[in-house]
Parts: structure tokens; sequence; C-alpha cells
């Protein structure tokens, strides 16, 4: 791909995202998740591959129905309630269209089915943008919004999105799809604590994002898409196939490592809810 034209789509991937993290009115918000979708196209597409070609397909259709129901749940919200602002979400209806939009922006279940495929038909570098970069202003929307959601939906995607991505990875043998399934997975945390406690879901998406990258730039430096190949690795490059054993460690969520740190400050939490006062 010419240089300019990836030039270009790195600077609108960085200020779709910037629009949509900084701002307050909905149409503002909505206008910068187009432009990041809009971004990633050619990048998803640039190999070629019907496979690739496939994958852009598929990625347009689903971010462009979530969108749409971002803006239909906004105006739902501003004609019962006259409010275009983010944070002032009241009406139940279209809370309930926004927990299902944003959970398709960002790949939960049951709306999961792109990802694994999507991933699937892209490169590495491309593969690491989708599951970090471009799922940072939707998990930015979901904290802005996190008082306003509908938590009974909110908690029965989480449990189901944490089950499925670890049950659906484990027979596997492409490493993008295992890297999706986990990334479902995390999601489920994330989503699970994103109405108790907001800070602590950024906390995991931050480490989730360090992680993920490690992983996929350790991929990409020994050019491995297969578990098979992963296995011969070792001999090559045994640094860097130990760096990658630790990381995949560290994202499985593994006690000493600093994958376990957010799952364990999520379980905390989640135990103290709804727990009665101490007597005095």
């Amino acid at each position: 791909m010419n240089p300019q034209a990836k030039l270009i789509f790195a600077i609108s991937l960085l200020l779709g995202t910037t629009i949509t993290i900084s701002s307050n009115h909905w149409i503002m918000a909505w206008t910068g998740l187009e432009i990041n979708t809009l971004a990633i196209l050619p990048l998803i597409s640039k190999s070629h591959h019907p496979r690739a070609i496939e994958a852009t397909t598929k990625y347009f259709l689903v971010q462009a129905a979530a969108s749409t129901l971002i803006l239909f749940s906004s105006m739902t919200n501003a004609w019962q309630t006259g409010q275009w602002d983010i944070t002032q979400m009241t009406c139940p209806t279209a809370c309930l269209i926004l927990t299902s939009a944003i959970a398709m922006k960002l790949g939960l279940v049951p709306f999961h089915f792109w990802f694994p495929e999507v991933l699937q038909g892209t490169s590495l570098t491309t593969g690491l943008l989708l599951s970090t970069a471009m799922k940072f202003p939707p998990m930015t929307l979901l904290f802005m919004t996190s008082q306003s959601l509908n938590p009974t939906l909110l908690v029965t995607m989480a449990i189901l999105s944490t089950a499925l991505g670890g049950w659906m990875g484990l027979n596997q043998t492409q490493t993008r799809k295992i890297l999706a399934f986990s990334s479902i997975s995390h999601l489920g945390w994330m989503a699970i604590i994103i109405s108790y406690s907001p800070k602590l879901a950024l906390l995991n998406f931050y480490l989730y994002a360090l992680m993920t990258a490690a992983v996929f730039l350790a991929l990409n430096s020994i050019k491995t898409t297969k578990l098979s190949t992963l296995m011969t690795t070792w001999t090559k490059t045994p640094a860097l196939s130990a760096t990658l054993m630790l990381s995949l460690l560290s994202l499985a969520g593994l006690p000493p490592l600093t994958g376990f740190l957010p799952k364990w400050l999520i379980i905390q939490e989640l135990t103290k809810q709804e727990m009665a006062p101490a007597a005095t």
C-alpha cells in the first residue's frame, strides 16, 4: 500500500478516536465512530485476497448496523427527553438499544460472530488495531453511559461472553482466531464490571490492550499464524518465544503475572455488590 495512503488512514483513525472520546454530543460521537470504520476498511482489505475482501464486507455491515443503532437510540432519547448529551441517557428503550449497539460494536456475545472471521481475514498488524484501538471508542461510550445502561442485559451478555470466549477458543488452530476469542472473553470481564466500577473496567482494558499488543507484535515478528508453526519457533528465536509464552500466560490471567490483577480486582469488586451494611 502507498505510504501516503497509509498515513492518511492512520491520521483518520486517530482523528475518529479523538472525536469520539472527547465528545459530549451524540452526533459527534457517531461521526467519530464512522470516520474510524471508514479508515480501517482499506487496511483490512489491503492484501486483495478474497478472504480479506469478505472480512472487510462483514466488518463494514456490522459496524454500519451498530452505528445506525447508536444514532437511533440517541434520537429516541432526544425525542423523549430533549437531551443530546451522552451522559443524559434516561429513556429505558434508548438505553436498551444503546447497550445492544455497543455490544455489537465491541463483539460481545450474542453479537460476536463477525469478530473471529474478520480477524482471520486480516494481517496481524491490522488484527492488532482491530483488537485494541478500534475497541477504545466504544469502550469510552460504555464508560460515559455506564450509569444508564441496562444492567441485566449487560451482565447476561458479559457472562455469556466470558464463557463462550473461553470454550470456543479451545478447539482453534489459528492464532488469530484464538486471540479473537480471548478478546471476546476479556470484553465480558469489562462489561460485567462497567456498571459497578467504570474505572476498573478501563484499567482492565488498558492492561488487555498492552498484553494483546505484546502477543500480536511477537507473532508478527516470528511470522506465524498457526499453532503448528508456533511450535517450531523455539529453535529459531528462543528469547522471543519465551517472552511470547509469558505474554500469553499473562493474557490468560495466571496469578503472578499482570493479567491476573484486573481479574482479581473485578472479582473482589463483584463480591462487594448488594452487601448488607455492617452492624454498628
